[in-house]
């Protein structure tokens, strides 16, 4: 992937961009900082190429409004911040396999320690490792369940293993239903109870996180070391009808902009794109925009009434997205041209298309859209 960092640059020569508002990114960050206690440390997750903002990118600017604690899925990942020159402690969060247990030592990796048996594979390396250990308080995904008491203390008497922190996962804090708020308190509580027994037990000073995204803005207090930021530090929420409960003033990060091709006229009965599932029930005027499902846009927005901006005018998408190119009813929008400017998400002039709107059209979260974007867009950091 190719970054850019001087987003007023002339980009004409580019068929489809993404840019990227470091300041909001900024804004974001102090947000969330300002609405957890003062001795919680900021950890930027940074996994998916930064939910699709660029990672290398991004941790680079937070080095410098100094945030020093990264999060990301896999090694090879945390390896290519490590490469990037990337400064501070970056913790893996999913398995990596035995192979490259050596590969944690040589760039300062802390290893998540997924269950038991996987210990006992980190115990088998002999090696000082930095790790952190997850505790399955429910979600039954990832770590040692937090009812085995017994085997989580045995991991802390593997010598080898450096353990940092314990943390979990919030798997539905996004919700304001009473169960599943209630599963979110039990979730807490259990933790908790984990982390006073280990402390007990062990007279050690262990670091605790335990909040996400919606864990920081629902429950901005728990008395934890870190908070794992995603999705909001890009300024989005995963889904429209999110609950948020804290007043923090996010401001999207990224904008997804194209060129229009071609501009022609298309008459009554004449069809759009493959298989006909578009039909022109009077003569229009239809744009091919430079972008398709290759680039990231869901083909499944296709006849959803979901638009994009010319001109600063709404333009609906029409007929299927196909692999390079789609195509929009520019039928009400005078003075268009090929070259012009499409945006498919952010502002032009007086209207906005959000990110959200987007994701739920195609039926699915901002996180995933985000993160599914396409190595051949080209970056442009502001």
């Amino acid at each position: 992937m190719k970054f850019i960092k001087e987003c007023d640059r002339n980009t004409k020569g580019d068929r489809a961009w993404v840019e990227i508002d470091l300041e909001n990114l900024k804004n974001n960050v102090e947000e969330i900082k300002s609405s957890i206690h003062d001795n919680c440390e900021f950890m930027a997750v940074v996994k998916a190429n930064g939910y699709g903002h660029g990672s290398v990118e991004i941790s680079r600017y937070l080095n410098k409004i100094n945030v020093y604690n990264f999060a990301v899925a896999t090694i090879n990942e945390a390896i290519e911040l490590r490469e990037g020159g990337v400064r501070g402690d970056i913790l893996i969060l999913g398995y990596t396999h035995p192979s490259r247990f050596n590969d944690l030592i040589k760039y300062d990796l802390i290893q998540t320690i997924v269950d038991y048996n996987y210990a006992e594979d980190l115990k088998k390396f002999e090696k000082i490792i930095r790790v952190h250990l997850k505790i399955d308080t429910g979600m039954h995904r990832l770590g040692e369940d937090f009812h085995n008491l017994d085997t989580i203390n045995k991991i802390f008497s593997f010598k080898n293993l450096k353990i940092e922190a314990i943390f979990s996962h919030l798997y539905v804090v996004d919700s304001d239903n009473k169960e599943d708020i209630f599963c979110t308190e039990e979730q807490i509580k259990n933790f908790f109870k984990i982390a006073e027994d280990i402390k007990e037990r062990f007279n050690k000073n262990i670091k605790l996180h335990i909040q996400n995204s919606y864990g920081a803005l629902n429950y901005p207090n728990l008395p934890c070391d870190y908070v794992r930021i995603g999705i909001s530090m890009y300024g989005v929420k995963s889904s429209l009808n999110d609950n948020i409960k804290s007043n923090v003033r996010l401001k999207p990060v990224l904008s997804i902009k194209a060129r229009v091709a071609v501009v022609k006229g298309i008459h009554n009965g004449d069809s759009v794109s493959y298989g006909r599932e578009f039909i022109a029930k009077s003569d229009m005027k239809v744009a091919t925009v430079t972008i398709g499902y290759a680039d990231g846009i869901p083909r499944n927005i296709s006849q959803s009434n979901i638009y994009v901006l010319v001109n600063g005018r709404k333009a609906p998408i029409i007929g299927r997205v196909c692999m390079d190119q789609l195509m929009i009813d520019v039928t009400n929008i005078n003075h268009i041209e090929e070259g012009d400017m499409v945006t498919l998400i952010g502002k032009d002039k007086e209207n906005y298309i959000s990110v959200e709107e987007v994701a739920e059209a195609a039926g699915t979260i901002t996180n995933e859209f985000l993160s599914r974007l396409s190595k051949r867009l080209q970056y442009y950091y502001k």
